[in-house]
């Protein structure tokens, strides 16, 4: 039975990906529930059903008491049949009606709906640009995907549990009343706009209450997330203090968003309990007065009281449901502001895949200064010929790493085009243009995950042997093999830690080698590789490095001597612009900028801060 209401929705059912999502609330929820739309339906029917047979149970019992005048033989004898049928539908029926409701809430709708948004916000995100994720904190982003899906959930959850239950509930009760006396209807309806009142004023101040305790909830995630990640540089610092107090003006920024919240809800309770006792006077005081004129029967006095004790205690119930309602409403809305922002870097609707052929790469008057007016590439022009190997230095912010983010299409170019073996790369897929390429980055972050994980990344559908053979060729093998982490995991089964935090820099460098050794792509880029390694393993690593380069297309950005001079040709860039372009032995004899940096070389580095 839990199986089959579990399986009512395949929360990763297929759909039609959109890159602008709905900025509006209702839009943004209802093109979630898409897939919801019958089981919503028969949930709203349900929640109805099992309001009117409540009520309907109230208005039986206060007939059971006007029978009760006569003798019980009598009584017995007149209406036995019809207490057993009742009875037996008290027993049986009613049960199996809640529990078809309960099921639906609970098994189908619950679990489903944010499994749902969860998996469709996460897919959402992971298609933004990697210069989208560099504006935003990633504890930030990924405590929105985590707190929206459960939001959204609650707030479908209270539709059907509470919201529709009590329409139809009151609807019922006031049925019933008027059907029993028509001016006991009077009291309701005095009570109702009462209450209506109190519902309006504080749904419309718990909403933003809300959101903005749900946005400094994120704020503190993303700081606490932000020092964590960056511990290292916390102890070695010592600057625990400064974190402590930048994590507690966040955190108190919440208590005082959080205590607003509150006070809302307790002016509601004490209002609603004030409410409630007029209804009880108002209601059973003229059921009363009716009886003692003789309008109205004992079961009405005692239909309309069980009615109104029903309704004060539920009155508190939803009242909280509708505040949860909307301060869920809040939640969903502060999470919009990341999941429902309109990917910022698309494929062409005409784009094919790159078909890469001898992997010449043409730069024709390119230009990108991030949308501001300097920084950035500045009318750059420059052809690589098939299987040719760039060396590419400047001074820091002389736009190499621009460049080669711009060729991997992080970023939208601003100004010309960049054409690989003559197609633009804004015209070809994303994924397959990186697919053709390898990067090394100095910054050799690896994921939380296994060593073997993080190799495989290169080519998840490369065999163990190929594996092993790319660690050994990155000279990472041996020391993978006696890796151990905490779980007992050992060798390539053993988990890295956070951007790989368990390993030396040398160690992950050469995981992240062994990772773009594997994925064997035709154009190769390398900032840095060898940064992190000491000159013992560099020098063994140097003969992989040069291996690696042989057939294929490379541009590396590198200070070190033994990278550069080893170039076919070396671009010297400064202000956004190549300088300076030739041979190492060209380039010295031109004796311009590029013999600038290595005149004032350094423990076998180029300096070009020093020529500066």
């Amino acid at each position: 039975m839990f199986r089959y209401f579990e399986n009512l929705i395949d929360p990763f059912v297929a759909y039609e990906q959109v890159d602008t999502p709905p900025t509006r609330l209702w839009p943004f929820m209802l093109g979630y529930s898409q897939p919801f739309k019958r089981v919503f339906v028969l949930a709203a029917l349900m929640s109805v059903i099992v309001a009117a047979v409540e009520v309907g149970l109230i208005f039986y019992m206060g007939r059971v008491v006007d029978l009760l005048g006569g003798s019980p033989a009598e009584f017995w004898q007149a209406h036995g049949t019809e207490l057993i049928v009742v009875a037996a539908l008290i027993l049986f029926i009613r049960p199996i009606l809640q529990l078809v409701d309960v099921f639906l809430l609970n098994n189908t709708i619950l679990p489903n709906f944010g499994t749902l948004i969860r998996w469709r916000a996460h897919k959402h995100v992971l298609r933004q640009s990697v210069g989208w994720f560099e504006n935003d904190f990633a504890g930030r982003i990924a405590n929105r995907v985590v707190q929206t899906p459960p939001a959204a959930g609650e707030v479908v959850f209270q539709v059907f549990d509470a919201i529709s239950f009590s329409i139809a509930y009151m609807i019922g009760a006031a049925i019933l009343l008027m059907a029993a006396d028509p001016r006991l209807l009077l009291p309701l309806l005095i009570w109702l706009v009462l209450y209506g009142a109190l519902v309006r004023w504080t749904v419309k101040r718990v909403g933003p209450a809300s959101q903005a305790a749900s946005d400094a909830r994120s704020t503190v995630t993303g700081r606490i997330v932000d020092s964590y990640t960056n511990i290292p540089s916390i102890k070695m610092f010592a600057h625990g203090t400064q974190e402590l107090d930048y994590a507690r003006e966040a955190i108190s920024e919440t208590r005082r968003t959080f205590q607003i919240e509150m006070r809302i809800f307790t002016i509601m309770d004490g209002t609603l309990v004030a409410l409630n006792g007029l209804l009880i006077v108002g209601v059973v005081g003229w059921a009363i007065l009716l009886w003692a004129q003789g309008s109205a029967s004992v079961g009405v006095v005692a239909a309309a009281t069980a009615l109104t004790l029903r309704l004060n205690a539920m009155t508190g119930w939803i009242m909280w449901a509708l505040t949860s309602f909307f301060r869920e409403l809040g939640i969903v809305a502060e999470g919009m502001q990341t999941i429902a922002q309109p990917i910022d870097l698309l494929d062409a609707s005409d784009a094919g895949p790159l078909q890469l052929g001898d992997g010449q790469i043409e730069i024709r008057d390119l230009s990108h200064h991030y949308g501001r007016k300097t920084g950035g590439l500045d009318h750059v022009n420059l052809t690589i010929e098939p299987g040719e190997k760039i060396g590419l230095i400047g001074r820091s912010g002389a736009g190499k790493s621009t460049l080669v983010k711009l060729l991997l299409r992080f970023y939208d170019v601003e100004q010309g085009a960049i054409l690989i073996d003559d197609q633009d790369i804004a015209k070809v897929t994303q994924d397959s243009l990186r697919s053709h390429i390898g990067m090394v980055q100095q910054d050799s972050a690896l994921l939380h995950r296994s060593v073997r994980a993080n190799i495989l990344y290169g080519r998840p559908d490369a065999t163990e042997e190929q594996m092993i053979a790319a660690a050994k060729q990155a000279e990472a093998h041996e020391f993978i093999l006696d890796l151990q982490d905490p779980e007992g995991r050992t060798g390539y089964d053993a988990h890295v830690g956070e951007r790989g935090v368990k390993l030396s820099g040398g160690q992950r460098q050469r995981v992240t080698l062994a990772r773009v050794i594997l994925k064997d792509a035709p154009i190769l880029l390398l900032d840095e590789a060898t940064s992190a390694l000491d000159s013992e393993v560099e020098a063994s690593i140097q003969e992989t490095l040069y291996g690696m380069m042989q057939g294929k297309t490379v541009i590396a950005i590198a200070h070190r001597l033994s990278t550069i001079a080893q170039m076919d040709r070396i671009l010297v860039m400064d202000g956004g612009r190549i300088v300076e372009q030739g041979s190492h032995s060209d380039l010295l004899a031109h004796g311009g900028l590029y013999a600038q940096f290595w005149a004032r070389q350094s423990g076998g580095f180029l300096n070009p801060e020093a020529a500066a």
